[in-house]
């Protein structure tokens, strides 16, 4: 934003606690009431690729001192797959509590409440007496809606404020003051019930920041001041538009958008929250910006399950909270493991192979000259220590080069065998050897599959009449 000389005359210069520097203060963004909606054709087309324009115009780094995860798997996530049933849901929310750890890094999470099996779930996990994560709900704009979320005793519900002109004047048929005045009253209705309010700022990253978002925002802030109830603000980058680049123009920049809400917006880090989605590969890294400029929550799903592509995954999270803060502070990450076996097992969900931390071949390393280096010193080739933190010990794929040794290695690994681990003589592991070679020996040149080794298995353990642990284990694989 441009400004003449006279913009800061007779300004009153302050001193910003932050940073130690003397500041000229701001004035205040008023709502810019536009006749028509602005799509940003310069940037979204449609009839072509988004665009990411520049002005190199950037803001400093403000990650908060405290910064957590929430989650969104029973809302957002639910809205793109078969419902979950209620001993699901109480299920997985045993283990989002075990993941967050004592801190509570899983700081809430959000529920439905349109019918008996949403409302049964909320209570039976009511039920478990956790203080984290918080139960939440998503409803409806309207005060029936509210006083259910009184009666059922929950603190803040979220409640949807779309605030580009695509939802404005092309869904709502309103005006942006309008729109305003509809949803301060229904917040204020939210605020009447002693309910703390959770504002959806849906598609934000098309949104008119500084003409609507952040006079908005600059009334619920107001609204906080007079109710004495904490106003909380989700940026929902419902589309994915939103990027990490250094200078890109908002309402594209994450950046831009942060540093606008709370410094122009006034409101605070432990108030601000990012929803990304990954409609073009960007959740988590758009989801880490928000951390670094000044969002406290990071609003996300087991597995990234979602809307379309999906939302920001929530063990992406724990993971970029560790690199980013030196710890975990607490969170038990072999919980994220576990949870992908029962999404598997239980749920029947499938999770792709290649999928970080939790895909079935996350850690395996299938080249020849990756797996010679692997079998010498596992570092070279694995991340970090993956079975200490997600009790997935790395993985070497057979090939002609693996050898009976190789071959009981990943027997060992893949089945995570201790006492009763199988070495080169066990007849189970020739008998592989033998097919392993048969078939590179008929000119196979790409390495074998874990599929292909448990279904041989299979045949071997049967036709040998295998009997023990290490064979129950590969009939039921």
């Amino acid at each position: 934003m441009i400004r003449d000389e006279g913009y800061f005359q007779n300004r009153p210069v302050t001193l910003n606690t932050h940073n130690n520097l003397l500041k000229i203060e701001e004035h205040m963004y008023i709502l810019d009431d536009v006749k028509k909606p602005n799509a940003f054709r310069n940037m979204f087309p449609y009839s072509e690729v988004p665009k990411v324009p520049f002005n190199d115009r950037t803001v400093p780094h403000d990650m908060p001192p405290e910064i957590w995860i929430t989650d969104t798997t029973f809302r957002d996530g639910q809205q793109s797959r078969a419902p979950y049933s209620t001993e699901q849901i109480v299920t997985i929310y045993d283990y989002l509590h075990r993941l967050g750890g004592p801190n509570g890094m899983v700081r809430a999470s959000e529920f439905f409440l349109y019918s008996k099996k949403d409302r049964d779930a909320v209570y039976k996990c009511m039920e478990r007496g956790y203080r984290f994560p918080e139960i939440t709900s998503w409803i409806r704009a309207s005060k029936e809606d509210f006083k259910l979320v009184k009666d059922l005793g929950m603190k803040e519900t979220g409640i949807l404020v779309s605030c580009s002109d695509y939802h404005i004047f092309l869904k709502l048929k309103m005006t942006r003051r309008q729109a305003m005045d509809h949803y301060l009253a229904v917040i204020k209705q939210c605020l009447d019930e002693g309910i703390s309010p959770r504002c959806h700022l849906e598609d934000i990253t098309r949104a008119d920041i500084y003409g609507y978002v952040v006079p908005f925002c600059t009334e619920l802030m107001k609204l906080q001041e007079e109710y004495g109830i904490p106003i909380k603000v989700r940026a929902c980058d419902t589309m994915g538009y939103g990027v990490n680049y250094p200078g890109a123009v908002i309402p594209r920049s994450v950046p831009g958008i942060i540093y606008a809400l709370h410094t122009h917006a006034g409101v605070p880090h432990e108030n601000l929250e990012w929803h990304g989605h990954n409609d073009f590969y960007k959740a988590v890294v758009n989801s880490s910006t928000a951390w670094l400029y000044g969002c406290s929550g990071v609003n996300t799903s087991l597995f990234g399950i979602g809307e379309r592509t999906g939302n920001t995954p929530l063990e992406a999270m724990v993971f970029e909270y560790a690199q980013l803060k030196g710890d975990l502070n607490g969170m038990d990450t072999t919980v994220i493991t576990e949870l992908a076996e029962y999404y598997e097992k239980e749920i029947g969900y499938s999770i792709p192979e290649r999928t970080p931390f939790v895909g079935k071949n996350f850690n395996v390393t299938r080249a020849g000259i990756h797996a010679d280096g692997l079998l010498k010193n596992e570092e070279i080739y694995n991340i970090f220590d993956t079975e200490k933190f997600l009790n997935r010990p790395v993985l070497c794929a057979v090939s002609n080069t693996s050898g009976l040794a190789g071959i009981a290695h990943w027997m060992n690994t893949y089945f995570r065998l201790r006492a009763d681990a199988v070495d080169k003589n066990s007849e189970i592991v020739q008998a592989v050897k033998k097919w392993v070679d048969s078939e590179y020996e008929s000119g196979r040149v790409t390495v074998i599959t874990d599929s292909e080794l448990i279904t041989v298995m299979k045949q071997t353990v049967k036709e040998m009449a295998l009997i023990g642990s290490l064979a129950d284990k590969i009939l039921k694989a």
